[in-house]
């Protein structure tokens, strides 16, 4: 037993040494440059899906593993860790950074919820739409835990209406009222954690999810025991009980509506970032995907699976209730009066908006216009401007042009006295260095620079091609399973590993099956991409995920089976999406000019 226990923890540290001891014979006993390639690819993809070392440790592997085999040099690897990618990374986390400081998320989050009202489905929706919004421009982990705090308040204020609208069906002596939860230490608490749990994601070390599927199997314990109480107390229980639907509710479409809305914009997760980098590197003749084109291909997409999964939790939960949910006229419920007061209180303390709120919306505007209109395709863009330098502008352009402005606009204005005189204040940009360090990722900077060197590293070692020419024989099979299959399998991994982690993994995989069979790579490589980001099963598959977990409103089961039902609609409307209205915007049906023309047998079904 002592052995066994020294085992397990020791488990990463002999998981470590073993991994490249036990697969050494591949490149001693082959000795080519594609065995040699394929070693560094094996040993980095099982540190990245066990998470044995950090992910950005792992990525730097082949910093030194491929200049001691001879696939490339020193200075052709570090170049692959620092590309186009790491720019438009930096303008869009210089955004986040502001939007974060200047609380411009709070007050967008709950005038979405004003809008759509109080009734529990319709308060769902705003939630899921509120943080689907925040996710296109912020990290998916951001804009969780910036709503999270919203809907905690919510259902706080939710069980105190309801206990004393429950207690006693009189009215409440000596004028008491309830006061609304206040949100500033949560919010705190809760945006500091946030950045922890970007780095438990790429570390690999989440004890914080652990602890609480642990205090989650202790309330599961006391719930058992409270079974065997007398009439009172469990009339007192079932009316605690009464409610809890919603509350999972409300905490799981935050989890989802955070994955689901990075969905939409290129920029909105890391996944869609690595695709677009990976592709523009490796067809560089192609310039079709750009910020507007994957939005258009994607809203529809997003917009789906997001009514979808609301129309899901909904059924799974609350049991789906169409009087109920449309009703119009009637009279508020002690729910829905608490919910509306503690948003439109919290809305109050925001006050108007500040001078650097505008400014920080202004050039969020600008930012997403420029991205719109520097190639929109049915009309020249801004960058013909330039007819010299085509294709030397790219979105990273415009990220660094506005995320610069971030650090010279000033943060205050000159305010007048009663006096008549203007009050100097100190000149403070709307962010500082320290601020913008605080938000930006480096761990998944280094990964996926990582996962670049991976793909030229295979690419010069002749490593791909190799891989292409034993995938040919898939092309007997009817494309559109082809599609699922990937789909499927990577959906899968990602449920176990970093979405970084797997799209890195799986990109250069699907790239030359795509060329092996003669289709069009993006056929293959957008509906891979978005299935990337399905990690909805489990607490630990996502940060988004673990932070709604850890307010022990869920338990892991409620997760895994609203999960796999969100797996199912996401893979689903992807296909249908692949085989429908994205097949026009790219010609998906045409081989293109820009991918290599490999011989092949192909005879995929169409």
């Amino acid at each position: 037993m002592k052995i066994l226990s020294y085992l397990l923890v020791y488990r990463r540290f002999l998981l470590i040494v073993l991994t490249p001891l036990l697969l050494l014979p591949l490149p001693l006993i082959i000795k080519t440059k594609e065995a040699e390639c394929a070693y560094t690819l094996f040993v980095v993809a099982i540190f990245w899906l066990t998470e044995a070392l950090p992910l950005a440790v792992s990525a730097l592997i082949p910093a030194f593993m491929f200049p001691l085999f001879g696939i490339m040099g020193s200075k052709e690897v570090a170049s692959a860790y620092f590309k186009d990618f790491h720019l438009l990374l930096i303008g869009v986390i210089c955004l986040a950074t502001s939007i974060e400081k200047w609380n411009f998320h709070k007050r967008v989050a709950l005038r979405m919820v004003m809008l759509v009202g109080v009734n529990p489905a319709w308060l769902t929706l705003g939630f899921m739409v509120s943080c689907a919004f925040l996710s296109m421009w912020l990290s998916n982990t951001s804009a969780a835990a910036m709503v999270m705090p919203i809907v905690e308040a919510v259902a706080q204020q939710i069980i105190r209406a309801e206990t004393e609208a429950d207690a006693l069906e009189m009215p409440c002596s000596n004028g008491s009222i309830n006061p609304a939860l206040e949100l500033d230490e949560n919010i705190g608490e809760c945006e500091s954690s946030d950045w922890k749990e970007k780095e438990k994601q790429v570390n690999g070390y989440d004890n914080n999810v652990g602890s609480t599927v642990c205090i989650t199997e202790k309330e599961n314990e006391k719930e058992k025991e409270q079974q065997n109480l007398p009439p009172a107390e469990t009339g007192r229980k079932s009316r605690e009980d009464k409610y809890s639907g919603i509350f999972k509710v409300m905490c799981l479409c935050v989890a989802y509506s955070a994955t689901i809305g990075g969905l939409t914009t290129i920029t909105g997760t890391s996944t869609n970032l690595i695709f677009a980098e990976h592709f523009n590197t490796r067809y560089p003749g192609c310039q079709c995907i750009n910020f507007g084109s994957w939005f258009i291909l994607s809203i529809p997409i997003t917009v789906i699976i997001l009514l979808l999964s609301w129309v899901w939790l909904q059924w799974l939960f609350l049991g789906f209730d169409f009087k109920n949910m449309f009703k119009c006229g009637k009279k508020k419920t002690a729910r829905e009066e608490a919910s509306a007061q503690v948003i439109r209180e919290e809305y109050k303390k925001l006050g108007p908006m500040s001078y650097p709120e505008i400014v920080t919306l202004v050039l969020f505007i600008l930012m997403t216009l420029l991205w719109f209109t520097r190639e929109p395709g049915f009309i020249p863009g801004w960058s013909s401007l330039f007819p010299k330098y085509k294709g030397y502008a790219t979105d990273s352009t415009t990220a660094l042009v506005i995320g610069l402005l971030f650090f010279i606009i000033p943060a205050k204005t000159f305010s007048r006295t009663s006096n008549g005189e203007n009050t100097v204040f100190g000149y403070t940009p709307l962010i500082t260095w320290k601020e913008f360090q605080s938000c930006m990722p480096w761990e998944i900077a280094i990964l996926v620079g990582g996962g670049f060197a991976l793909a030229d590293g295979c690419e010069v070692s002749k490593l791909s091609e190799w891989v292409a020419s034993k995938l040919t024989p898939l092309g007997s099979l009817p494309l559109w399973l082809i599609i699922l299959i990937s789909c499927l399998i990577v959906t899968s991994v990602t449920e176990v590993a970093s979405n970084p982690a797997t799209i890195t993994i799986f990109l250069p995989i699907l790239s030359p099956l795509a060329e092996a069979i003669h289709v069009n790579p993006l056929f293959i490589l957008i509906p891979a991409t978005l299935c990337t980001s399905f990690a909805f099963l489990l607490p630990v598959a996502n940060p988004a995920n673990a932070i709604v977990f850890s307010y022990g409103h869920l338990t892991v089961m409620d997760m895994v089976k609203a999960g796999l039902g969100i797996n199912i609609i996401g893979v689903a409307v992807v296909m249908l999406a692949i085989m429908t209205w994205i097949v026009p915007i790219f010609d998906l049906y045409t081989y293109p000019s820009w991918a290599p023309n490999i011989p092949s047998t192909n005879s995929t079904g169409l």
